[in-house]
């Protein structure tokens, strides 16, 4: 008699897989509905240490002698991640730039884990290299519709991809390389040029929060060598977008390279709205963009275009047991220069299924509901004389706080509600002050569970008792 249930070690693909998926697929959809019933808020209540200590309670010993069968244990298991889990499709969960995936998107991830093809050798991916190259190409040209020769590649997200970024522009101009760039950037630019042996960056104050081309253009006046001039076209603070235009004009004047963390902002470009807000995208050396944003993929979406297809063959790295020049020069795909990584999943997949199935229409409309909802918010923040509203949206992050108040008392509001499980908000220092930060990335978050989301902040303490009886408070 085997030591372990025989179906949990069935296969996933193959003629058969389908049959022992569809079992363990309702287990674990019945186990997400039981979780998220038994948290009747965005998150867990109770704070790190009882949520802890609920999740090892239910989990028990992960790795017994004799196993507990696939259901018992897909099922004991989802139902204490779901029941623990910041929710993002909650309307209270607006914190970070976390966004609630689709339902097809998760879906198609599910078919892509059951193939589990890796990308980085054609004989372990033939039709996921084919859609690989079909998708990074469509979107490369929509980042750079006036280049010839476009590309992309997929990655983690905008961290891996401001990296590439940056070991790119190292080996294009040198090591001598400067960066420049504005208090506002991502903190993974700082840190890649630590990783790649690169200078700090020199840092410009944003005090307007977008990078002034003025300030970037008396820099570059004393900088001597090689430079990369970072914008951002979306904030993680504030959802501010840097003039690009202006930038990229600036930085060509100086001989300097430009790349753009467009992560949150670059989908933008299909909404026929708001796709002015970020004119001049396409005047940047790099790209990066995240569909695991504005464009409601489950992690990881994320992308790097290049302008110029040439621009990725720093990346290309002989391998004899991937990419031989023989199976290359046969044909072959040579896939190593696509990525720093090896194994490497087909994010596109799930990106080709939700653009297929919502078209330039349907992404667009998502995105400019999620845009009016944030400007709504603000709406609902400017006409209530007890809250302060930082600055009008550019994107779908709004700052806010009550009035009259300290940052002190703003931080244990912000960690009262987490603690208690009402709602998931960030925080953000800007002109001086500490702020409430909601990033609003549910496309279908209505009026009233925004006028809700601040009923909780004008008054978080009535909501204690209800939360005590486990009763929802929404």
């Amino acid at each position: 008699m085997p030591a372990h249930d025989p179906g949990a070690a069935a296969l996933a693909g193959g003629p058969a897989g389908p049959s022992a998926l569809r079992p363990l697929t309702d287990t674990a959809l019945d186990a997400l509905a039981e979780g998220a019933r038994r948290r009747p808020g965005p998150l867990p209540a109770g704070g790190p240490d009882e949520v802890t200590k609920r999740l090892r309670e239910a989990a028990g010993d992960v790795l017994p002698y004799r196993g507990e069968g696939a259901h018992t244990a897909l099922r004991t298991l989802t139902t204490a991640l779901a029941e623990g889990a910041a929710d993002p499709a909650d309307p209270h969960c607006t914190a970070h730039l976390h966004t609630p995936p689709l339902a097809l998107a998760a879906a198609a991830e599910l078919a892509a884990a059951a193939l589990n093809p890796s990308l980085d050798s054609w004989d372990q991916a033939p039709a996921a290299t084919a859609l690989d190259t079909l998708v990074a190409d469509t979107l490369a040209a929509e980042i750079y519709p006036d280049a010839p020769t476009p590309d992309a590649l997929f990655t983690t997200g905008a961290t891996e991809a401001n990296h590439l970024a940056l070991l790119l522009a190292r080996e294009h101009l040198g090591p001598a390389l400067r960066i420049v760039c504005g208090a506002h950037t991502h903190h993974s630019v700082a840190r890649a040029a630590w990783l790649l042996g690169l200078r700090p960056p020199t840092v410009l104050p944003t005090p307007q929060d977008t990078l002034d081309p003025t300030a970037v253009h008396d820099t570059l006046t004393h900088i001597n060598g090689p430079t990369l001039v970072v914008a951002t076209a979306g904030t993680t603070d504030t959802g501010a977008i840097d003039p690009l235009t202006q930038l990229a004009h600036t930085a060509q004047a100086h001989g300097a390279r430009l790349h753009t963390d467009a992560a949150y902002a670059g989908l933008l470009r299909l909404a026929p709205r708001l796709a002015h807000l970020v004119d001049g995208l396409h005047h940047a050396h790099t790209v990066a963009l995240d569909l695991h944003k504005l464009g409601w993929q489950p992690a990881a979406a994320g992308i790097l275009a290049v302008r110029d297809h040439t621009d990725l063959t720093p990346l290309n790295w002989p391998t004899d047991y991937l990419n031989t020049p023989d199976d290359t020069d046969a044909g072959l795909p040579d896939l190593i220069g696509r990525s720093l990584r090896t194994t490497r999943r087909p994010d596109s997949f799930k990106i080709a299924v939700t653009l297929k199935a919502l078209g330039r229409a349907g992404l667009a409309e998502l995105i400019e509901a999620t845009v009016a909802a944030a400007h709504h918010l603000a709406d609902l923040i400017d006409d209530d004389p007890h809250l302060d509203l930082y600055t009008r949206p550019t994107l779908t992050t709004v700052l806010f706080r009550p009035t009259d108040t300290t940052d002190t008392h703003v931080a244990t509001l912000r960690r009262d509600l987490l603690t208690r499980g009402h709602a998931v908000l960030g925080r953000a220092h800007a002109g001086g002050r500490l702020w409430l930060k909601a990033t609003l990335l549910n496309p279908h978050i209505t009026p009233a569970a925004l006028d809700d989301l601040l009923d909780l902040v004008r008054a978080p303490a009535t909501r204690t008792d209800a939360l005590t009886e486990g009763t929802p408070t929404r």
